[in-house]
């Protein structure tokens, strides 16, 4: 196998789409490094490991010897990306911009050298195209294409608003591509017309288009819905390795796999060993820990991944307490209060009917050891419960 070939490989290693291949190929042929951009709007101030299948693919490319270019769309994130949306998102501050890019740039070199990474921001280009500019460069595509997009033509025929500012937003990311003449732009699978974009306005502008690489979407903890923190499916970067470990671990066995090839830097063949180790028997939970054990490692260390796994060892493969259990009091008028109204009071679940819910699946305990089953039970004012709702909400709740 060629170098270029070895390459090709893996850069595509655990891709949905590249368009097109051929044209990478060619670049890869040529043997020089190639500047490779991907935008992140600095939306919320954290990332999550859905983020990282993006940010590991860059890692690939700086371990071949290319230009990482981390874009963060300091003016695209004051627009707002309208893509997956049915209502129009609300543009943020630039304050609130500024402030969760520096969090982001904080948080990428966990994974990225930063020796070898270019951070970029696209208002170095875009307040000097200027009004003028941005009039030009709306010329360049009509309404019905913008309505050709997905959520666009969805909106336009539910009679849904769709505000002139987010036609904008395609066209400035297209433009990120020009300004900073782009040989590779990766995004999800749901960017495709915001990267396709970007090749139109590059061949416009006589400059040779981009080769589009799409990174599937990672599903949250739920293996439904993409992660995301307004979901509250994800497993944040900057989460505690005592959180981190018991996210993985609430992994279902099948999405366990699809965790494995986008998010695991082992070889194939070691992964497709561990799926062979499973097919013959050997327990997918310890094979859940190894995975859960390299993703603290790489956000934290070693050190923190061991005592991770060593917490989550004796809180729940040994039924026993954690020894950090906060304490809540509950004040009621009453004599008493039913367990429900209380798990809530408590903070230990969002509403009553999550309560009934929990209690019924068996996920509520007392003192570490008693299932509650009757979702009618009482407790006195004066009276001092541990409550554990599902595996790791705990509480000491004293009633007064």
């Amino acid at each position: 196998m060629t170098q270029w070939q070895q390459a090709l490989a893996e850069i595509k290693r655990g891709c949905e789409e590249v368009l097109l291949e051929e044209e990478l190929i060619a670049k890869l042929k040529e043997g020089k490094p190639l500047k490779v951009k991907a935008g992140f709007d600095p939306t919320a101030p954290d990332l999550h490991l859905g983020h990282t299948v993006l940010i590991n693919k860059l890692r690939t490319f700086q371990q071949l010897g290319h230009e990482v270019i981390f874009l963060i769309g300091d003016f695209t994130g004051m627009i707002g990306d309208p893509t997956g949306k049915n209502v129009t998102r609300k543009p943020l501050t630039r304050e609130d911009v500024l402030a969760n890019a520096q969090t982001y740039q904080d948080q990428v070199f966990k994974i990225l050298d930063p020796a070898k990474t270019r951070i970029a921001f696209n208002s170095e280009w875009m307040e000097q195209l200027g009004a003028a500019g941005m009039i030009k460069l709306a010329a360049r595509q009509t309404v019905a294409r913008m309505l050709e997009r997905d959520d666009f033509k969805k909106r336009y025929a539910n009679n849904q608003s769709i505000a002139i500012h987010e036609f904008l937003y395609p066209l400035v990311q297209g433009w990120d591509s020009v300004a900073l003449q782009a040989d590779i732009e990766m995004g999800g699978t749901d960017q495709r017309f915001n990267l396709l974009m970007g090749r139109e306005l590059q061949k416009d502008e006589g400059q040779r288009p981009q080769t589009v690489i799409m990174v599937p979407l990672l599903e949250g903890l739920d293996g439904v819905q993409k992660m995301s923190k307004s979901l509250g499916n994800y497993i944040g970067i900057t989460d505690s390795p005592t959180e981190m470990f018991g996210k993985m671990m609430s992994v279902s066995d099948d999405l366990m796999w699809r965790y494995y090839d986008l998010l695991s830097f082992r070889p194939l063949e070691e992964i497709a060993a561990l799926k062979q180790q499973a097919a013959e028997g050997r327990n997918p939970r310890d094979i859940k820990i190894e995975l859960a054990k390299e993703i603290i490692a790489r956000f934290h260390d070693d050190a923190a991944a061991e005592a991770a796994h060593a917490d989550f060892t004796q809180r729940f493969s040994k039924n026993a307490l954690p020894d950090d259990i906060p304490e809540v009091t509950v004040t009621i008028e009453a004599a008493a209060i039913a367990i429900p109204q209380l798990l809530k009071e408590a903070g230990l679940v969002e509403s009553t009917s999550e309560a009934m819910r929990m209690i019924k699946q068996g996920a509520v305990k007392l003192n570490g050891d008693t299932k509650v089953e009757d979702s009618k039970l009482e407790f006195a004012k004066g009276s001092s419960t541990i409550f554990q709702v599902g595996k790791r909400k705990f509480a000491k709740v004293t009633i007064c």
